[in-house]
């Protein structure tokens, strides 16, 4: 039977995309409902484009239980935070143990916590003359970024390198290895 798979997402999308198209063809899960916290996001459209459920909340809807009731109501048994800029509260890391997951473009336990996420990563990774980057998938728990690794992979970078430049072969990395990390993960839920 498939899980079905809920990807929260502030932005574009763009492993949304990803993640959408890898579970197509997958056995393991279907990406069952998108869910944001911006009603502008890109990733609305990817939605529509794939004839997915999407759910716009607001903060209120977070702290209320609405959101946990429409999770329930798409039957939703894993959760991926794919660009979500939102802190995932306690209640909901309480109904899904070791059930959410977030890519982050850093490898941890540096470059994260609060206010660490897209170029203001890329940038500080530059500042701090790093010769590599990456990606690292963990688990959510109640603190940014401070959740159990899953796995990482990385990419060595140039101390001439420019933070877009970084953020490019890091989102290569993303692409890669998000989805079929997320399949294996999937396939263990019980």
């Amino acid at each position: 039977m498939k899980i079905n798979i809920a990807i929260f997402a502030s932005g574009g999308g763009s492993n949304a995309e990803e993640i959408i198209q890898h579970f197509a063809a997958s056995e393991k899960g279907r990406i069952a409902l998108i869910v944001t916290n911006n009603e502008n996001a890109f990733v609305i459209e990817r939605a529509k484009n794939h004839g997915i459920p999407c759910y716009v909340h607001s903060k209120e809807d977070a702290e209320n239980g609405t959101l946990e009731q429409k999770l329930a109501e798409f039957k939703i048994g894993f959760i991926v935070l794919a660009g979500y800029l939102k802190k995932i509260q306690s209640s909901l890391i309480k109904a899904f143990p070791r059930k959410i997951v977030n890519i982050h473009p850093a490898l941890l336990p540096k470059f994260g916590g609060k206010g660490m996420y897209g170029m203001n990563v890329h940038r500080a990774v530059v500042e701090a003359k790093e010769r590599k980057s990456g990606i690292t998938i963990h688990y959510v728990n109640e603190n940014y970024d401070e959740g159990n690794i899953i796995e990482q992979h990385q990419c060595l970078i140039s101390l001439s390198a420019s933070p877009e430049y970084v953020q490019e072969r890091v989102l290569e990395l993303e692409h890669k290895y998000f989805a079929p990390c997320i399949e294996r993960l999937v396939a263990n839920v019980r």
